[in-house]
């Protein structure tokens, strides 16, 4: 009898020891798990590799690298232009709106029209592939584009966030229609006939002659010998930009301002 006691007491006291010698990792997982669902938690999980949260930080990382990467500050882009391009054009692509995410175009209208300030990058192979003049509507202004409207017949251009559409040819020739993103800004630019288009105007001669390009009726306007090549890499579906520091623009595009995020952005 006594024998049979003291082997209960043995089995109880072994089973506690067990039990305590476990606690610490039981109480982890449930740590864990709670960092893992509760937003509130202050226990961040531990996220897989291969998982999405992880690729989005790596892209942001990847378009800040590619500014520097490429040397476009010193090919004369703002780091303003890219900042702003590089925002909404995750905007436009989180809401569906560009169905080819490899491309984008910036037109940094900062820039003196006596300058190359187009520029097309290839975000998927990490490649400038054009950079280039590119005129600005007559009323805008001489040798710098300041003056901006959506209005048909101003003959100005137009800011902010484009989608490129299909080709055609028409009175300037090969084209590129455009797709106005921004309600009030840049939405009449089908209304207005507003395309990438060659020019002759477009040209290294008519800066040394007058010091700034010739001027569009607001189409952003391109080299004769480059606008079919431009115009092929950039048609259907990708993000075009035009970056002016304009106050008025900065503050009332909902693309770049809206506080809650990219869905609620779009127009």
């Amino acid at each position: 009898m006594k024998r049979f006691a003291f082997k209960k007491v043995y089995l109880f006291f072994s089973s506690l020891f067990i039990f305590i010698l476990h606690m610490p990792f039981v109480f982890a997982k449930t740590k864990t798990a709670v960092g893992f669902f509760d937003n509130n938690a202050s226990v961040h999980p531990i996220v897989a590799k291969d998982s999405p949260l992880v690729n989005n930080i790596n892209v942001r990382a990847e378009e800040m690298n590619l500014y520097d990467s490429l040397r476009l500050g010193s090919l004369g882009l703002a780091r303003q232009a890219f900042d702003y391009a590089m925002k909404g054009f995750n905007v436009m692509k989180a809401i569906g709106e560009v169905s080819n995410d490899h491309i984008i175009s910036i037109i940094d209208f900062s820039k003196p029209s006596s300058e190359k300030r187009l520029f097309v990058i290839d975000l998927a192979n990490y490649k400038l592939l054009f950079n280039t003049y590119v005129a600005h509507g007559m009323q805008s202004g001489k040798e710098f584009a300041k003056q901006f409207s959506n209005r048909p017949e101003s003959n100005k251009s137009s800011l902010g966030f484009y989608e490129t559409q299909g080709t055609y040819i028409g009175g300037n020739g090969y084209s590129l229609k455009l797709n106005g993103m921004e309600k009030g800004i840049n939405d009449n630019a089908n209304r207005r006939a507003i395309v990438i288009h060659g020019a002759e105007y477009v040209d290294e001669s008519f800066i040394h002659s007058q010091g700034y390009l010739g001027r569009s009726w607001g189409c952003p306007a391109l080299p004769q010998r480059l606008h079919k090549a431009i115009i092929d890499v950039i048609k259907n579906g990708t993000c075009l930009f035009i970056f002016s520091p304009d106050q008025n623009y900065l503050s009332h595009s909902r693309i770049l301002n809206h506080p809650q995020g990219p869905m609620m952005a779009y127009k």
